[in-house]
């Protein structure tokens, strides 16, 4: 059996020459692409406005950019989750706090932001970042409710569910990053990813001040709109008017933006997104039935509607033993995610074990098994007798 990675890519010919077409074209960068895949991304989600950029941890510093988070403000996340949700906070001198997670759901436990908030006088506390973990969408509706009473924004980290819905409490089917109950969402392009472009990331989000906000920090926070000019035409260097060459740096921004090339790879995979969605809830299901009444796997991700799957992960009491055991057998599995409180540098601020109990009780039994649309079903199989076999192993 050929190695078997946790995640991969998939690329097809299409996508290729999709990618071919825009290097023999005038724009590498800042061309068109760029904006077709915006429409086509905002479409896709349900939402008013996309922004493309670099990658998502640029799409979280953007966004507490856009939000102004400034140096003291204490914002709330989850520990099970990529250090990036909480760095970008931290590159905006803000203070990160983060709530225990559900042990059921894996995502950020609301009773638990909630006792934060409580805890503090109104004002302490300026933004939650909820993360769709795996893939699973996070209710947002009761984050909204929660957000709204005590004055904080939301940036929902969705770089695993593009897709990924869950259904309010009118029945209304909410979209992944749709716009309607959080301020900014986030998304990644990375290859493991639903949608790959290599490197790359996507802001949303309904609020067009915002919007505005982000292409300017994207791109330097330079502004070429002569509306928007601060300097005299004199200084500009015109008589009558600006010249046409003329623009402005205002604050400071980053080079943040996506190249043509890597949008076009985007638009190719966006165009295979509900193909892909629907194998890895096929894949999610089968997982499941494959695991009913095992003893030795004390949970697991499960089949959950609106699930977009980024990741199937499964609770095993020996879980450094059956990692071991699937790498013998080239299955490299993966393991998601060390606390990020327990990160060294968080726990240089002050962060230690025992304060996100459900969080450290799931890292230590956590394992993400192979999910991604080209694993063929002799993969699967395989993937499913190994881990078995292993668990049996692991009691000898």
């Amino acid at each position: 059996m050929i190695p078997i990675p946790y995640g991969k890519q998939q690329i097809t010919e299409e996508d290729i020459q999709l990618v071919v077409d825009v290097l023999k074209s005038d724009y590498l960068t800042q061309g068109p692409k760029i904006v077709e895949f915006e429409k086509a991304m905002a479409s896709y989600l349900g939402c008013q406005f996309a922004v493309a950029v670099s990658n998502g941890t640029a799409a979280l510093h953007l966004s507490a950019m856009a939000l102004g988070v400034k140096k003291g403000q204490k914002v709330i996340t989850t520990p099970i989750t990529f250090a990036a949700s909480a760095n970008c906070i931290r590159y905006c001198d803000g203070e990160v706090v983060f709530a225990d997670i559900d042990p059921e759901t894996y995502l950020l436990d609301i009773k638990s932001v909630r006792s934060l908030l409580e805890a503090s006088p109104k004002g302490t506390y300026h933004g939650i970042i909820p993360v769709d973990f795996s893939g699973r969408a996070v209710d947002l509706e009761a984050f909204r409710k929660l957000a709204d009473e005590f004055d904080c924004w939301i940036i929902e980290d969705a770089c695993h569910s593009p897709g990924g819905y869950f259904i309010d409490s009118k029945g209304i089917q909410q979209n992944c990053g749709n716009g309607n109950l959080a301020e900014l969402s986030i998304f990644s392009f990375h290859p493991v990813k639903h949608i790959a472009c290599g490197e790359g990331g996507m802001i949303t989000t309904n609020d067009e001040a915002l919007y505005q906000k982000l292409l300017q920090l994207r791109t330097h926070g330079i502004v070429k709109n002569e509306a928007l000019f601060t300097n005299s035409i004199e200084l500009a260097g015109g008589e009558s008017s600006y010249p046409n060459w003329y623009m402005e740096m205002q604050e400071l921004g980053y080079n943040y933006r996506l190249t043509d090339f890597q949008a076009a790879l985007g638009l190719g995979q966006l165009s295979r997104a509900e193909k892909g969605l629907e194998i890895r809830r096929n894949i999610a299901q089968k997982y499941t039935q494959a695991f009913e009444n095992i003893p030795e796997i004390k949970r697991k991700s499960g089949s959950v509607i609106g699930h977009a799957y980024h990741l199937y992960v499964i609770e095993v009491e020996e879980r450094l033993h059956l990692y071991n055991y699937l790498k013998a057998n080239n299955i490299f599995a993966q393991i998601h995610y060390f606390p990020t409180h327990l990160m060294p540098y968080y726990q240089n601020l002050g962060w230690e074990v025992g304060d996100c109990p459900h969080a450290e009780n799931y890292y230590k039994n956590c394992i993400s098994l192979p999910m991604y649309p080209s694993l063929t079903d002799q993969q699967f199989d395989y993937v499913v007798d190994t881990v078995l076999l292993g668990l049996k192993t692991s009691k000898r």
